[in-house]
């Protein structure tokens, strides 16, 4: 699944699998404090380094989809040394966590969380990913949101209902995931954000399976300016991601679809060779670098067990 971490190969650094879904929280601070523990799952305790509004971004975004689809979802299974790694000198951290769809009943093939911290030159690199990923019992798209941030001025921020079809050739589709859902007003919606332009990935690989409704924004704020990234995050970017989740579980996640055996066997493809290609061009090629030889095997081999490609 080309999401996560490998959708950007200009920013050069992966990111690893979230963590279990939460409940929704009490209230706005504690959401930004903690992950209450979910179905015996367990969260990842905390966002380290996140500012305020970057935490109740992701406790929201996972309290809304372990709201409607934590019963769909097993507790997970990732190895504690994955759910929470770092480098020898301490200047990367990492926390990731992948809970698998139920066997019978569930369109869910996994839901993959993570957060990523790095002390670099240039300054502080925080990246936080949720990635939705449906089985072939369903031939709905999947669901993918990143947020970046190197500095307290600088976002990027992906979101997207990724296409399994081709939408030329199944125009339905189109309509059904595209149109019909009214999808890209979301997108129309953060372009009107101060500072908000086009971001391109530099993988011509990566572009080609984003849809055309996809949210892929830089938002930079001038450094005397009025406006702020934490209320860009808490005011535009929050109710965006939550209306775009919510989108993914009604039409996505909770849609009966009647998918065919042939075609059942090429979504299994075309989803493996998305797993693999991020693989490839993302974990394997950045976290070695920023972790380490031995960390960086150990949380490639957990996610590619998750994506079943090993």
């Amino acid at each position: 699944m080309l999401l996560l971490p490998a959708f950007h190969p200009s920013r050069r650094f992966p990111s690893p699998p979230l963590p279990p879904l939460r409940r929704p929280m009490a209230s706005s601070s504690s959401s930004s404090e903690r992950v209450v523990a979910a179905g015996g799952g367990g969260w990842l305790p905390e966002f380290p380094n996140l500012s305020p509004s970057h935490r109740d971004l992701m406790a929201g975004i996972l309290s809304e989809i372990d709201s409607r689809a934590g019963p769909l979802l097993l507790p997970s299974s990732v190895p504690a040394d994955v759910r929470s790694f770092e480098n020898e000198q301490g200047t990367c951290r990492g926390a990731l966590d992948i809970r698998p769809g139920v066997v019978d009943g569930s369109t869910i093939d996994f839901i993959l969380a993570s957060w990523l911290h790095c002390e670099l030159p240039f300054g502080a690199l925080d990246i936080t990913t949720m990635f939705g990923f449906l089985n072939a019992t369903t031939d709905a798209p999947h669901l993918l949101m990143e947020f970046i941030q190197s500095s307290p001025k600088s976002l990027i921020i992906f979101m997207d209902l990724l296409p399994r079809k081709d939408l030329v050739l199944h125009p339905d589709h189109l309509t059904t995931f595209y149109e019909d859902t009214h999808i890209d007003k979301q997108r129309l919606e953060l372009k009107k954000v101060t500072g908000a332009l086009p971001y391109f990935s530099n993988s011509l690989y990566i572009r080609s399976v984003l849809s055309p409704t996809a949210i892929a924004l830089n938002i930079s704020l001038a450094e005397d300016g009025e406006v702020n990234m934490e209320e860009v995050l808490r005011d535009r970017v929050s109710p965006v991601s939550k209306e775009v989740a919510r989108t993914w579980l009604d039409k996505c996640v909770c849609s009966e679809r009647v998918v065919s055996e042939v075609e059942r066997a090429d979504l299994v493809r075309r989803d493996s060779l998305i797993k693999t290609k991020t693989v490839e061009i993302d974990l394997a090629a950045n976290l070695p670098r920023l972790f380490g030889p031995d960390v960086a095997e150990r949380v490639v081999e957990a996610i590619q067990k998750a994506f079943k490609i090993k």
